[in-house]
């Protein structure tokens, strides 16, 4: 989206994080434009009895949590590292002065932003569905709609069950359930406990 050059000449600084550190909290003004270079976060919430509802797993080459950088708002989520990462932090008064120097980087943050509200679309139409499987296919549909070979079986979920139920709202147990019975149908793959859609 922004290159890490540019970042870096307007002042952003390289922070690292490990498995399971805090990048941001819910409740929390956002003063820093977050852009991950390495790694994996995710974006969540806790809600009753401490149960966690993931609303999205987050990579390199995308930044977190920016358009709370365009309101006066509290973070509504956490960001969590899922595992060593690495991101350039840039202060929210010199993120805006890039853009204000830089208007060419609007349409692909604005794309970012719009794949940002149409993924929480998504997830909210999923979360109306009673059937697990098909709270389960909605969000495998959605991660292979992104991808550029959309042959049966060839998008590997790098997603644990447990990151699965916490996405879809389910148990892991009825996860577990689910995707053997979606196996069964011939909608998805197991090889080696990994799951192939």
């Amino acid at each position: 989206m922004i290159s890490e050059n540019l970042l870096l000449s307007s002042g952003a600084e390289y922070k690292s994080y490990s498995n399971e550190d805090l990048i941001f909290s819910e409740n929390e003004t956002a003063y820093n434009f977050y852009y991950i270079t390495e790694g994996k976060v995710k974006l969540n919430n806790y809600i009753e009895n401490g149960k966690e509802f993931i609303h999205g797993i987050v990579t390199n080459n995308m930044s977190i949590g920016t358009s709370y950088l365009f309101t006066e708002k509290k973070y509504s989520i956490n960001c969590v590292a899922i595992n060593d990462v690495k991101v350039l932090r840039l202060p929210k008064i010199s993120f805006l002065e890039l853009l204000n120097e830089n208007q060419n980087l609007y349409p692909a943050l604005i794309s970012q932003m719009s794949e940002n509200i149409h993924y929480q679309f998504v997830m909210m139409q999923t979360i109306a569905v009673k059937s697990p499987e098909k709270k389960i296919k909605a969000f495998l549909d959605y991660l292979k709609e992104n991808e550029q070979n959309k042959s049966e079986f060839s998008l590997q979920i790098h997603l644990t069950r447990q990151q699965l139920a916490s996405i879809t709202g389910l148990s892991v147990e009825t996860v577990i359930r689910a995707i053997k019975s979606m196996e069964k149908g011939g909608l998805l793959k197991i090889q080696n406990r990994k799951i192939f859609y």
